[in-house]
């Protein structure tokens, strides 16, 4: 990877980091809102003749799980940029909470054949899918502690695929990145995840919760205003560049509260985007045609 390559893979990650903390995570990350220990994430793609048809099925069955007692929840993510897809992201605390979700969800189906129905429907639009399980890294996230998931818009999330046997010079470089932005007293946090199963490793992801595009804008004039690497730093960060970064590839997704089903506790962290009210019935008027004219 050449000097240029790697400038740019640099403001890559800084244009997709947009959120709203700073520093390096502090302390334990508890709350209903904040980002789960572990994430499955489940990446489904759909024909364009078959959009509408799905979403209507995922939409109808996140209503379907509102009075039922289901066993784990899920934030349903649509691509802005790149491949046309929905990405699931499902907070789990455990492989043992995964575990027992799973064994759960079998009887549930059975029980309540409408929700039955709308996971087959959805089971036959797909063109393809992938489901892969990934470990929250507190050591290289950016004061994922002050993340609410409650409040993110949108999520933008880098893919970093390295070559085996890198991960400790990763860690070194996000680690140092942090560093960077901790001296320009930043606002932007990110969360990291490395991958357990369900894709080659050694793969990264770094989540960045925004709750406007403009906060984009913002990235783009920090970007200028991180400070530049010198001496055995920059040529440190250069090595680490070309020997561990197999491929990067960043994406913005906009969060489907209709499509996703979150608690009551994390919906409470902003009800009017997870629970909006619907619109109040129009007033018909009950005059009959003719009664109150003006006179003439």
């Amino acid at each position: 990877m050449t000097t240029a390559h790697y400038i740019a893979m640099v403001a890559a990650f800084v244009l997709i980091c947009a959120g709203g903390a700073t520093g390096q995570t502090k302390g334990a990350i508890q709350s209903e809102t904040a980002p789960p220990k572990l994430v499955m994430l489940v990446y489904q793609r759909f024909p364009f003749d078959k959009a509408t048809e799905s979403g209507k099925a995922l939409a109808a069955a996140a209503r379907a799980c509102v009075n039922l007692d289901v066993p784990n929840s899920w934030i349903v993510l649509e691509s802005v940029t790149g491949d046309s897809e929905v990405l699931s992201f499902d907070p789990f605390d455990s492989f043992a909470h995964i575990g027992k979700a799973f064994a759960k969800w079998g009887a549930i189906y059975a029980a309540h054949a409408e929700l039955g129905k709308f996971q087959a429907q959805i089971n036959s639009a797909l063109a393809s899918k992938r489901t892969i399980v990934a470990e929250r890294r507190d050591d290289l996230s950016y004061r994922a502690n002050r993340i609410d998931l409650s409040k993110a818009r949108f999520l933008r999330v880098l893919e970093i695929r390295l070559h085996p046997g890198h991960e400790r010079e990763f860690a070194e470089a996000f680690k140092g990145l942090t560093a960077a932005y901790e001296k320009t007293e930043s606002d932007l946090p990110w969360v990291v995840y490395q991958l357990n199963v369900g894709m080659p490793s050694p793969t990264f992801f770094a989540f960045v919760p925004m709750r406007t595009q403009a906060q984009n804008d913002d990235l783009r004039n920090l970007r200028d205003l991180l400070p530049e690497a010198k001496g055995e730093a920059a040529e440190r960060m250069q090595q680490i560049a070309r020997a561990v970064y197999a491929n990067t590839e960043s994406n913005l997704y906009a969060i489907s509260p209709e499509k996703s089903h979150v608690s009551k506790e994390f919906a409470a962290g902003d009800p009017e985007f997870w629970t909006p009210q619907p619109p109040a019935p129009m007033r018909v008027a009950a005059k009959k045609s003719g009664k109150n004219k003006p006179t003439q």
